[in-house]
């Protein structure tokens, strides 16, 4: 008898060793596709969205990465990131105006075993923002020189990221939030006092997988829908802004979503409140609905 107790106990931990090791190794994140959530993705818009934004043809993100690391298993990375934006504006000759060139070079760390889902990852970025231009930051009458001003500014940011799995939604839940600081030697006299040199970052992101009978199939599936929840919070002193002024806080959403019969791209809405984040364009204040394609290469 107790040898039979002996073997049943024996069979029942093994089938749950190897139940759990199974949906372990479904659900693993690894710091690869940690770090490639938090870097973001390629996108352009399509020439029509609503709200107050200038009349433009399109608006793309070009945000190639290239990673440097060990090995693929490593617990640190870099990644280093040549990310361009630019418009091209509905007016003669289709013009595209002072693109926003973003180098940056970001490092990250993984926390906690290899082999989960619930992680926490540290990270920390410097990165340039400019304009490419060389003209004087106002025009003749105090305006700012939107056509040719110079826009320069240097910044680090510092943060973390904590992933998770739900098993009930069949999804994975990041929460990111992040320190990001502009020091005043590293931007221009001008943006001083104007512009945030000190921004207070958190975001949301799901990404919603396909039924676990594919997944189990396929260890690496394509999310068919995702969500991402943005807000920054100014918090330096500018404009003579009032400490709880709401302009000083930016919130964006963005839907996503891939249908089967494309690869690498899907559609997505964006919900964008805030000031604009377009280089010298910064005064202005966007309210405003867009929709357009956005990469999407990044397998769970």
């Amino acid at each position: 008898m107790k040898n039979k107790i002996v073997l049943i106990s024996i069979i029942l931990i093994t089938s749950i060793s190897s139940a759990q090791t199974k949906t372990d190794s479904i659900v693993s994140l690894s710091l690869d596709k940690i770090a490639q959530v938090n870097q973001g993705e390629s996108y352009v818009t399509f020439p029509f969205d609503i709200g107050n934004l200038e009349p433009l043809l399109f608006e793309a993100n070009v945000s190639p990465n290239f990673k440097i690391r060990e090995r693929k298993d490593s617990r640190l990375m870099a990644v280093l990131t040549s990310q361009i934006i630019i418009r091209m504006f509905d007016e003669y000759s289709y013009p595209v105006k002072t693109p926003s060139y973003i180098p940056q070079i970001a490092f990250y760390f993984l926390t906690g075993h290899k082999e989960s889902a619930n992680k926490l990852t540290l990270f920390g970025k410097i990165a340039h923002h400019s304009n490419g231009q060389n003209g004087n930051f106002y025009t003749e009458n105090g305006d700012i020189n939107l056509q040719s001003g110079n826009f320069a500014t240097n910044y680090i940011e510092l943060g973390f990221l904590k992933s998770s799995y739900s098993n009930q939604l069949n999804a994975f839940k990041f929460i990111k939030s992040s320190i990001e600081i502009h020091p005043k030697k590293w931007m221009l006299e001008e943006l001083q006092g104007q512009y945030s040199g000190l921004r207070w970052h958190n975001t949301f992101l799901a990404y919603k997988l396909p039924m676990k009978s594919n997944l189990i199939k396929n260890k690496e599936q394509r999310a068919n829908f995702s969500v991402k929840a943005e807000t920054t919070l100014m918090l330096d002193n500018m404009n003579n802004w009032d400490t709880f002024n709401i302009d000083r806080l930016n919130t964006s959403l963005i839907v996503y979503y891939h249908p089967k019969f494309l690869e690498d791209i899907g559609f997505y809405v964006q919900f964008y409140h805030g000031m604009d984040y377009y280089n010298i364009y910064f005064q202005h204040q966007i309210n405003t609905i867009r929709f357009g394609i956005m990469t999407e290469v990044l397998r769970f």
